[in-house]
């Protein structure tokens, strides 16, 4: 176990902190590259340019986020704004220092409170849960009020009535002015404006007990919001929370508590077993077991040896053990995740993007469609104002966007967490969304597929050249070549004593092989398939024997005239390889192997896994095949090499194994950090759950508004059916997200 686990120890702490902004967020044919362009983050901009990030308190929903971010764009000298709702975090570009102010400034006028993140904590940082306890009181007072009002009615319906009004003139006050402020902001259609306008139109028509209770139902929904907030945002917030406050550091020999934001790179720190490591770092002691489950979704201890990296927020599960920190402060692989967290916001799906347009025009329409319900019955028709007035209010509050605009993000953001919880990291919305339309997954075969760790088996001189002389000219050219085949030769030469030569000239021949000068004369190490030089009877015989039992052959000449020998390796395959293949086929996903090995070789590995195969491919014969493919279909590449980057940025969404390389890493849309495959058909599942949620979510929100539009207009139901609608759709399609959250795939069972 400890073998397997030393590749998948980089999984996370290889993630880069953020995503180049120019990466496409969907590559499907049809899609328009300006819209899928995601945003570029504030962290890119001018050198005359300086970032400042904020704690933002008071956001309920991602509408909030969309307020803030038009505040403080239209602030003079503001180059680049973004609201991560998931971390709560406002980052800004701006040029001079004196725009700080007026970033805080307008986002108070917004109604929302920062905390500058580059301070020392203030008192505001820690305001939620007194803001919760005054929405409580606020809401209480009201209904106290409003029964009041209705007991008062029993003997003086006159007090009464002014009971209802001064309670929901006192309670729209905050609200009112919240909306002024946002018009002045930027937001003159929100929903704070709906609710002022329906509530003092109620009040003109002397429903003052409707009115009260439009408020309160308001109120009330606005809660449920905020609650359903900080249940989606409760992974982020979790791991944020994996790495402790303080840490105990070895100071000349002596434990010293300091907190863990003071650590540097090369600082020693001690960890007792059942605590959490502050902070990436390189294990002092010879061996020792930790959890990494928080990060990886393994259950299973994993072991690490002396000089091994472990990952922040690692439980130490067997014994004390000391560590050199090797992160920078902000750098860590929790922090890494939280920036890939907060980077796939601004990597909206296509239909969140849409809906985002949607909502734009769709609230100014639907007020100039209040208006008309309000005037042409009376004006056309000479029916009375005061009936018409009151439905278009109530059609007012109806066609409030929130449930529609929260539809689409609640979900993603539950599938995104689910799908981190489960040691997937998938880098937004867009990617989530392709991924549950895959029809073909393409797969690299090693490293992938196979373990990355290929042993050699055969070792057959040719041409009278003894087993030792073919392994030093062999091992001369490989000598520094990090690909897997060429480090477990040179480890099997080591480990025979033989003494490996210098070479010269040393030259990588793109998907043939590689050669270099050995005491003056050309070695070249090359696939049978691409071999110029003819091969004689029996040794196309061995080579062919060896290839059909899934070997991967090379034959070594010297002058590029003689042959001097045969190498061959076998890698294993990985244990879960044939069960995520057969998961995926039981959704219907066709999978193919796309290999640069030879075709025997490549079948022999396919068959055992019933999946089809294409071999003997370049890099470049990988792009155009997957390219092809996704002309027809949908494809996703699965990888985990340098190499195998351009085919992942070519198909239509792309999964990096954790254990890869930082290239494959950042190209790909996602990645597994734990490296198990049977979590690729569990993304997908998951990613079609999150889909259909979306559909179930826009279908409630939309079915709900219908059904109470026509309600209203026919003077069925009133005022705070309207709201209750408007309230309960929100509500219901944020419960409804959050079902995501305790999602199990099919495939796992």
């Amino acid at each position: 176990m400890t073998t397997n686990n030393i590749k998948t120890l980089h999984s996370i702490s290889a993630i880069q902190p953020l995503v180049e902004p120019d990466k496409k967020c969907c590559s499907s044919n049809n899609c328009n590259n300006s819209e899928q362009q995601a945003p570029q983050n504030p962290q890119d901009n001018s050198k005359n340019s300086q970032l400042e990030s904020w704690k933002v308190s008071g956001m309920d929903c991602p509408s909030c986020a969309q307020k803030i971010e038009k505040a403080v764009a239209k602030i003079h000298g503001v180059d680049k704004v973004q609201v991560l709702f998931a971390t709560e975090k406002l980052l800004v570009n701006f040029a001079h220092p004196a725009t700080v102010q007026q970033i805080e400034q307008a986002c108070q006028n917004a109604g929302f409170t920062l905390n500058n993140l580059s301070s020392p904590l203030s008192e505001s940082a820690n305001n939620k849960p007194t803001n919760i306890v005054k929405d409580n009181l606020q809401i209480m007072s009201i209904a106290a009020a409003m029964l009041i009002g209705a007991l008062a009615k029993i003997w003086s319906p006159e007090i009464s009535q002014w009971i209802f009004t001064l309670t929901c003139l006192v309670g729209l006050y905050p609200i009112g002015k919240k909306a002024i402020q946002l018009a002045k902001s930027g937001t003159p259609f929100a929903i704070e404006t709906l609710m002022s306008v329906a509530a003092l139109g109620a009040l003109y028509l002397g429903e003052t007990a409707e009115a009260a209770m439009v408020l309160l139902l308001f109120l009330i929904g606005e809660r449920l919001e905020a609650f359903a907030a900080s249940r989606a945002r409760s992974g982020v917030q979790s791991l944020m929370e994996l790495v402790p406050e303080n840490a105990t550091k070895i100071i000349n020999d002596e434990r010293v508590i300091v907190s863990a934001a003071s650590l540097q790179p090369g600082d020693i720190v001690e960890v007792s077993p059942g605590s959490r490591l502050p902070a990436d770092g390189q294990l002092q002691d010879d061996t020792a077991s930790f959890d990494e489950s928080a990060l990886t979704g393994e259950s299973i201890p994993v072991e690490h040896l002396k000089g091994d990296n472990v990952m922040a927020g690692s439980i130490a599960t067997d014994r004390v053990v000391r560590f050199m920190i090797t992160s920078k402060q902000g750098e860590n692989a929790i922090d890494r995740i939280l920036h890939l967290i907060e980077d796939a916001e601004s990597r909206k799906a296509p239909l969140e993007r849409f809906l985002d347009k949607f909502s734009r025009w769709y609230t100014p329409l639907m007020m100039l469609v209040a208006l008309a319900v309000i005037i042409t019955p009376p004006l056309v028709f000479a029916q009375p104002w005061e009936t018409w007035v009151y439905r278009g209010l109530a059609l007012l509050l109806i066609a409030c966007p929130c449930a529609l605009v929260i539809s689409t993000p609640a979900a993603i953001t539950s599938g995104l967490a689910t799908a981190a919880r489960r040691g997937a990291l998938i880098k937004g919305g867009a990617a989530l969304e392709q991924l549950g339309k895959v029809e073909i997954m393409a797969f690299d075969k090693t490293g992938t597929l196979t373990q990355g760790k290929p042993d050699v088996t055969n070792i057959i001189g040719l041409n009278n050249t003894n087993e030792k002389d073919l392994m030093r000219y062999a091992s001369a050219v490989e000598l520094g070549s990090n690909h897997p085949l060429a480090t477990s030769f040179i480890r099997k030469v080591e480990a025979q004593g033989i003494a490996i030569p210098e070479a010269s000239n040393k030259q990588a021949l793109a998907g043939v092989g590689v050669q270099g000068e050995v005491d003056g004369k050309l070695v070249q190490i090359i696939s049978p398939s691409k071999m110029k030089l003819p091969l004689g009877t029996e040794t196309l015989r061995q080579v062919q024997q060896l290839e059909s039992q899934g070997k991967t052959v090379v034959v070594v000449t010297l002058n590029s005239q003689t042959a001097i020998g045969i190498i061959a390796w076998q890698d294993t395959l990985r244990s879960d390889s044939k069960l995520a293949i057969q998961a995926l086929h039981k959704l219907g996903i066709r999978s193919i192997m796309l290999t640069g090995d030879n075709p025997r070789s490549a079948e022999a590995i396919s068959s055992q896994l019933s999946m089809e195969y294409k071999a003997s491919l370049l890099p470049q014969d990988k792009v155009t095949f997957v390219e092809q493919l996704a002309q027809q279909s949908q494809v996703a590449m699965v990888g985990d090499g340098i190499n195998d980057a351009p085919a992942m940025k070519a198909a239509s969404v792309s999964v990096a194994m954790g254990g890869g390389t930082d290239v494959a890493l950042e190209t790909a849309d996602s990645a597994l950090t734990h490296n198990r495959l049977t979590e690729l058909p569990a993304m997908i599942e998951l990613s079609r759950a999150t889909l259909a949620n979306i559909r179930q979510n826009v279908t409630l929100a939309l079915g709900l508004k219908a059904v109470f539009l026509v309600t209203s207009l026919l003077g069925i139901t009133g005022l705070w059916v309207a709201v209750l609608a408007d309230s309960g759709a929100t509500a219901l399609v944020t419960l409804n997200a959050l079902r995501l959250l305790r999602f199990e795939p099919k495939s796992t069972d």
